[in-house]
C-alpha cells in the first residue's frame, strides 16, 4: 500500500506542477498581450498625431515672416542672379561670379559676351554668347574650363555631371559636340539641315547620360518636327549614332526640351506637350492637346508649369500643373511675376515686391509683400523657410 500512495504522491505533484507552470505561461502570454496592445496604442497614438501635424502644417496660413539670417552682397548694375546649386550665380556681360549663402565668394569670371546665353543644371552652368566661340564650364564650387569652337555657337546644353552638348553651325552643316568637364570632346556629330532639320532645342539628363534635340524640318510643304534622344552610355553604343528614340510630329514647332531627372523629360510644342519616360530609350508616357500659345514654362523634378493668357476676365495669367500622370491643377492669378517654383505640393509665384503660396489645391497659404525688392527668392530644406537675394543682401526668412 506504500508504493500505490507514494506513486499516488509523485502524480499528485506532477499535475500541481504542471498546472503551476500553465498558469506562468498563461500570465506569461496575458502580460505579453497586454504589452502588445499598449504598444500598438501608443504606435496608433504618434501615427495620428504624426498625420495631424502633417495636414495642421498642410493647411497652415502664414501672415509674415522674419528675418533669421542676413549676409551682405554687393552686385553690379545690368546683371542678374540664378540659383546655382546651393550658391548664387551672378552674371552680366562682363562676367560672372559665385557666391555661398554666407556671402563668401566661390569664383569669379572675366570675360565680354554680347548676346549674353545662360545654360544651368543643378550645381552646373555654361555661360557662352550666341554666334560666339567661348564657353566657360563652372560648377557652384569651382570654375571647370573654358571651350573655345572655330565654329558660331548657337545652343548650349549642361548636365549635373558636367558633360555639356554645343550645337555649332557651319555654311552647309550642323555639328553637335559633347564634351566633358575638362572641355574635351567626348562625341562629334554632323547634321545636314535638307535631311534632319534644324536643331532648334536641346537638354541633356543630369546624369549626362540621354540627350534630346527637337529637330525643325518642312515636309511636303509643310512644318514638322522630331524629338529624338541620344544614349551616350553602353545602350547608344550598340546604336546607330547613339540614336535609341525618335519621335515625329507634324504641323508643329517645338521650342521647349527639358529634362525633369534622369528618367523623365518633356518637350512643349505649339499645340501639345508631350511626357518621355525611361533612363536608356525614353518612350511616349503621355501627351496633352494645349488650346492656346504658352507663355512661359517652369519645371523642377516633379512638376511641369505651363503659363498661358488667362481666359478669364478676373485674371490676366492661368498657370497649368502637371506631373507625370496627367495635369494636377490649374491655377488663376493677376500678379506679374518674376519667378515660379515648385515645392512638395505647392508652388510660390513672386516678383520684386510680392509672394504668393498656394498648395495644389488652390488655397492660398501665404500672400504678403517683402522688406526689400528681390531679385531672386529660393527654397530650403526646412518647411517654411526661403532665401531672398536682393542687390544689397541674402536673407534667410521664416514664415510665421
Amino acid at each position: 500500500m506504500a508504493e500505490i500512495k507514494n506513486y499516488e504522491d509523485e502524480r499528485e505533484k506532477r499535475e500541481k506542477s504542471l498546472a503551476a507552470k500553465r498558469a506562468s505561461d498563461e500570465e506569461y502570454a496575458r502580460v505579453r498581450r497586454n504589452r502588445t496592445i499598449r504598444a500598438a496604442l501608443v504606435l496608433g497614438a504618434i501615427v495620428v498625431l504624426i498625420i495631424l501635424v502633417a495636414l495642421s502644417y498642410g493647411r497652415k496660413v502664414y501672415t509674415g515672416y522674419d528675418i533669421v539670417n542676413s549676409v551682405a552682397r554687393e552686385k553690379i548694375d545690368g546683371a542678374w542672379d540664378v540659383k546655382l546649386g546651393d550658391s548664387v550665380l551672378t552674371y552680366s556681360h562682363d562676367g560672372a561670379s559665385c557666391v555661398d549663402m554666407k556671402g563668401v565668394m566661390i569664383w569669379n569670371q572675366s570675360y565680354e559676351i554680347q548676346d549674353l546665353r545662360l545654360s544651368v543644371c543643378r550645381n552646373m552652368s555654361a555661360i557662352y554668347g550666341y554666334n560666339g566661340h567661348n564657353i566657360y564650364l563652372q560648377s557652384s564650387e569651382s570654375q571647370l574650363s573654358e571651350i573655345q569652337t572655330n565654329l558660331p555657337i548657337k545652343n548650349i546644353a549642361v548636365s549635373a555631371s558636367g558633360r555639356m552638348t554645343a550645337i555649332l553651325e557651319d555654311s552647309d552643316a550642323i555639328w553637335m559636340n559633347t564634351y566633358d568637364a575638362d572641355g574635351q570632346i567626348l562625341y562629334e556629330g554632323q547634321f545636314h539641315m535638307s535631311q534632319s532639320g534644324y536643331p532648334c532645342a536641346i537638354s541633356l539628363s543630369p546624369d549626362g547620360n540621354l540627350l534630346a534635340v527637337s529637330f525643325l524640318f518642312v515636309k511636303e510643304g509643310n512644318m514638322a518636327s522630331n524629338v529624338v534622344f541620344y544614349n551616350y552610355g553602353p545602350v547608344g553604343d550598340n546604336q546607330s549614332d547613339q540614336m535609341v528614340g525618335a519621335f515625329q510630329y507634324t504641323d508643329m514647332m517645338i521650342p521647349e526640351i527639358h529634362f525633369m531627372n534622369d528618367g523623365l523629360a518633356f518637350a512643349v510644342g505649339d499645340n501639345r506637350l508631350m511626357i518621355y519616360g525611361g533612363e536608356q530609350a525614353p518612350t511616349i508616357k503621355a501627351e496633352h492637346i494645349l488650346d492656346q500659345e504658352v507663355k512661359a514654362v517652369y519645371y523642377n523634378e516633379e512638376y511641369i508649369g505651363l503659363v498661358f493668357a488667362s481666359d478669364r476676365a478676373d485674371s490676366r495669367y492661368m498657370l497649368e500643373i502637371y506631373d507625370e500622370t496627367g495635369k494636377v491643377a490649374v491655377h488663376y492669378f493677376d500678379m506679374d511675376y518674376l519667378g515660379l517654383f515648385f515645392e512638395k505640393d505647392s508652388f510660390t509665384l513672386y516678383n520684386e515686391t510680392d509672394c504668393v503660396i498656394y498648395d495644389m489645391s488652390g488655397n492660398c497659404r501665404y500672400e504678403g509683400k517683402f522688406d526689400k525688392n528681390v531679385d531672386l527668392m529660393i527654397p530650403t530644406d526646412a518647411p517654411a523657410r526661403y532665401r531672398i537675394v536682393t542687390d544689397s543682401s541674402i536673407d534667410t526668412i521664416q514664415l510665421k
